[in-house]
């Protein structure tokens, strides 16, 4: 079992940057591939980026490639996700996966005023 916990989000203005953390509980952590997941409202729930367990491989969606990065810290049971150029149509509330443990975290609220 993985417990996270999502942090990070806010308010911001188009063009601006955020970086949003998970961090994780248990020592399943490091062994899990790591997603993040965004719902905006009146939406379904969609594949932002995808990390494998040792951080070798790296997916994005098409709709955030070139502004969005994932990366992890395994020392520390941390993912992350990198935000730039945030555009009004990425507000969402951004979830946190641990993909083999089929664990979610709570939801960090992502805001962007055009």
């Amino acid at each position: 079992q993985v417990n996270l916990v999502e942090s990070g989000g806010g308010l911001v203005q188009a063009g601006a940057s955020l970086r949003l953390s998970c961090a994780a509980s248990g020592r399943a952590f490091s062994w899990n591939t790591m997603a993040w997941y965004r719902q905006a409202p009146g939406k379904d729930r969609e594949l932002v980026a995808v990390i494998t367990s040792t951080g070798a491989s790296t997916y994005n969606a098409d709709s955030v490639k070139g502004r969005f990065t994932i990366s992890r810290d395994n020392a520390k049971n941390t993912v992350y996700l990198q935000m730039n150029s945030l555009k009004p149509e990425d507000t969402a509330i951004y979830y946190c996966n641990a993909v083999q443990t089929g664990s979610w975290g709570q939801g960090t609220q992502v805001t962007v005023s055009s």
